[in-house]
């Protein structure tokens, strides 16, 4: 399904075309997509909530009434959505937006996401040719947002002409366009997992990390449309485009990452520091008594690409315990364009978890928090920052 695993969040306003939103709801639904919505007080007249609330599975926002699954509903949709699509547009919301009045839930959740936004407007033609929202309209294609349509044909009251919403099936299908094609064109490497050193054959040196950071990263990446390699040491299941290198210890990590010379290079794995200078060829045998463990570094692979002549754009990871001040040493150190950095004491933030809490953090000594949020969201996120970074450069 072009559209599995994306969320997007419908917008309805107060036009007639209305109707149209709960087909489009459920058209994005049968292409995958976690739809949620948003309806301005306007909407709800020509359109019951009830009927969204049924067709998504999921309470309809209409106002910033806080209840007890959130504290800040327009921001939380913010941070949720991977686009935002708004259909129908009427003129007064388009007006809104080209100024950014946050006056109602609908256009304060558009201000405060960096998505991608989808506007369908719908209108009567005198409307749509009005001066006023035409250079509405080009402010907002200026500032980024896609506009579909309006298509020609029957209005409301009888009348003809342009200010048609386009149809659920041409809206549709410019998103799954505009989330599968963002990062087209650009190749990218994902590390992930933690590296596991040999001490004899069956033991070894290694770390908690389940890979699933990295691999939420790199599939975030394909579903933009991105030519992805994966180094991992896990063995889950990624996106079928993504080309997969199977390794298991940090030299052979480096060995594979040093094949490949991608445009970003997001290095998540948790790779050992130092491994056993020697690696017995039998089992040790616990009647021995402890060995005798010599450790020598593994090679630094974040370093290694941040020192290549031809440079990628590159994320280093930080997993820290408490304080992160560390990981704002190793942002300047390593050379990297970002870190991500947490702490892994934290519930719900260390290794194997589903969810994650980092802070972003720049080599000007500049950081962001994030708060604590599904790991699939931190990759989009984290995406959305990068590509952000990309257009600048």
């Amino acid at each position: 399904m072009p559209l599995s695993g994306r969320r997007i969040l419908l917008g309805v306003t107060g036009g007639i075309a209305a109707y149209k939103s709960a087909y489009l709801a459920r058209r994005l639904i049968e292409a995958g997509a976690d739809v949620r919505v948003v309806m301005t007080r306007a909407g709800t007249e020509f359109l019951g909530t009830a009927t969204m609330a049924g067709i998504t599975g999921q309470p309809v926002t209409t106002d910033f009434s806080v209840d007890g699954s959130s504290v800040s509903p327009h921001t939380d949709l913010a941070r949720w959505a991977d686009l935002i699509v708004i259909a129908p547009a009427t003129t007064a919301t388009i007006a809104r937006l080209a100024v950014g009045l946050s006056d109602d839930v609908l256009v304060a959740t558009v201000t405060a996401s960096t998505a991608p936004i989808v506007v369908a407007p719908a209108m009567h033609t005198e409307m749509w040719e009005y001066p006023a929202t035409q250079r509405n309209i080009a402010r907002l294609t200026e500032d980024g947002v896609i506009v579909v349509g309006p298509a020609s044909g029957d209005l409301a009251g009888g009348d003809v002409g342009s200010g048609r919403m386009e149809e659920p099936e041409v809206i549709v299908e410019v998103i799954v366009t505009t989330l599968s094609s963002s990062l087209s064109g650009v190749s990218v490497l994902v590390t992930a997992g933690g590296t596991r050193e040999p001490i004899d054959p069956v033991r070894y040196i290694g770390n908690r990390s389940s890979g699933k950071m990295g691999h939420a990263i790199a599939n975030e990446a394909a579903a933009r449309g991105a030519k992805v390699t994966v180094v991992t040491t896990a063995g889950v299941e990624l996106d079928r485009r993504i080309e997969v290198i199977r390794v298991e210890t940090a030299q052979q990590m480096a060995d594979a990452v040093a094949t490949v010379a991608p445009d970003v290079a997001i290095m998540a794995a948790a790779v050992a520091d130092f491994r056993p200078a020697q690696v017995s060829s039998g089992k040790l045998v616990r009647t021995d008594g402890p060995p005798d463990l010599e450790l020598e570094p593994n090679p630094d692979i974040l370093m290694t690409v941040s020192q290549r002549r031809v440079r990628p754009f590159l994320v280093g990871f930080a997993a820290e315990s408490g304080s992160l001040e560390r990981a704002a040493e190793k942002a300047v150190r390593k050379g990297v364009d970002l870190l991500v950095a947490n702490d892994i004491s934290q519930p719900g933030s260390g290794f194997a978890t589903d969810t994650n809490q980092v802070t972003i953090i720049s080599p000007d000594g500049t950081s962001e928090p994030w708060p604590m949020m599904p790991k699939t969201e931190v990759a989009s996120r984290l995406w959305d920052l990068v590509e952000r970074r990309l257009s600048t450069r």
